[in-house]
């Protein structure tokens, strides 16, 4: 993709600068070239926090777009690392004993709890291998990127990923403040990055072109595309090394700045609509996706079953064993978690993978099916209300059954067609209360 958006890109925007248009002037191919891989990259900051606030980061084309994302930055680095020029220093082959003592970090890891002592574990490792990679002449980035992947399979990594994570917003605002300090805004600048923003849509159809091409579901294909429409502040950063090496006018940051904003301006409704745009537009997606699939993007099946439960959690699997005790076999289980889904059945539980917001889930399940309960136990409010979505165009006939947090959920999820709201927190003390008198009786 990457290849692709250079080939395309890179020579417009040389021909721009043959013909002496405004910041374009001065640029020669290789650095039309740059300008070009700055665009070519979506913003990680972006992707993540839609699929965490829809609750679909471990969804299939949530991976894909994540993994993509990691891609993108590996090339990122290699460009850092590159735009250097430095010579390695000779105890640059030092830095592969960092490997070998990876037991090492695994074990502080695991020592340091869950409070500050973890938040401040993850701020020595990060600057700790920058400087130690720095000291080798190399760049201290990479440090960084190596260290995050030596500490990445153990079980605590995410709980520090996640700690880390404000850290991660609170460096971001500094460096787009540092951006806005640095560039000049002009009348050229804002009509540029204006001027940018539609080809945003170019690369989108590179990425749902590749991706039916390696035989994703096009549903699957839009999904991931949709979530990576945008520009990258990754972009930004080539920029700004390109400013700091000579190589770009100063303005290109503010360029790039306003059309990477702008980006998310188009970007934030078209991800909280991805399930409307496949479902009115199918018949259109699916002209690009190929016969054959993927084994972990097939279509699914309900295998006869009455009670379908969305949501593999806590809840939805407390809700699966107590209606299979009720109504036996005739339960199954519904989550887009491959790793999930795998342990349930490893458990002994009827699981299959898949999103109740999935048209063609409904589109191909059997005409006759027996489906006649739905009960959501969706991670949030937004993913109750997609799947409700999906229900209410298909017309399901059954009884829908749906969780909510917070009391002013409850509201929504009956307008959209819960037949049943359970408020897991307002009866959580009820539940409790239920149970101790229970035992007393025994």
């Amino acid at each position: 993709h990457i290849g692709l958006v250079i080939a395309i890109f890179g020579p417009g925007i040389f021909v721009l600068a043959l013909l002496g248009a405004p910041l374009f002037d001065g640029l020669d191919f290789k650095l039309a070239l740059m300008v070009a891989f700055a665009l070519s990259f979506s913003s990680t900051v972006f992707v993540v926090k839609v699929l965490e606030e829809k609750g679909e980061m471990n969804s299939l084309h949530g991976r894909i777009a994540i993994s993509i994302l990691v891609m993108q930055d590996l090339a990122a680095v290699v460009f850092l690392v590159a735009s250097t020029g430095k010579l390695l220093s000779p105890w640059a082959p030092l830095l592969f004993l960092l490997i070998l003592m990876r037991p090492l970090f695994h074990l502080l890891l695991q020592r340091t709890g869950h409070g500050e002592l973890l938040i401040l574990y993850g701020l020595v490792l990060a600057l700790g291998s920058a400087e130690l990679f720095e000291l080798g002449g190399v760049k201290d980035d990479l440090g960084a990127l190596i260290m995050g992947v030596l500490i990445s399979t153990h079980p605590k990594s995410d709980e520090l990923a996640k700690t880390m994570l404000g850290f991660k917003d609170l460096f971001l605002v500094g460096f787009f403040l540092s951006i806005g300090m640095t560039g000049r805004l002009s009348l050229e600048a804002m009509v540029i990055g204006l001027l940018l923003v539609p080809f945003v849509f170019i690369k989108s159809a590179f990425f749902y072109t590749l991706m039916t091409r390696f035989k994703l579901r096009a549903r699957t294909s839009l999904l991931a595309t949709i979530n990576l429409s945008n520009y990258s502040e990754f972009g930004l950063i080539v920029a700004a090394i390109g400013v700091a090496n000579g190589w770009l006018d100063a303005e290109w940051l503010v360029v790039i700045a306003i059309a990477l904003s702008l980006s998310f301006v188009v970007a934030a409704p078209l991800s909280s609509r991805e399930d409307k745009i496949y479902s009115n537009y199918r018949p259109l997606w699916l002209k690009y996706q190929r016969e054959e699939r993927l084994p972990d993007d097939q279509l699914l099946d309900t295998r006869n079953a009455t009670i379908a439960i969305f949501g593999m959690g806590r809840v939805g699997t407390g809700a699966y064993d107590k209606m299979h005790e009720l109504h036996g076999d005739t339960v199954v289980g519904v989550d887009f978690d491959i790793e999930r889904v795998r342990q349930h059945r490893e458990e002994g539980r009827n699981v299959i993978r898949g999103a109740p917001s999935d048209a063609d889930f409904w589109e191909n399940v059997d005409k006759d099916h027996n489906i006649e309960l739905v009960m959501l136990a969706l991670s949030n409010l937004t993913a109750n209300l997609d799947a409700l979505e999906q229900l209410r165009v298909i017309e399901f006939p059954g009884r829908i059954a749906a969780t909510a947090r917070y009391q002013d959920e409850e509201a929504p999820l009956r307008i959209a067609g819960a037949t049943v709201v359970f408020n897991i927190y307002g009866e959580a003390g009820a539940g409790f209360a239920g149970h101790v008198e229970a035992s007393q009786l025994d």
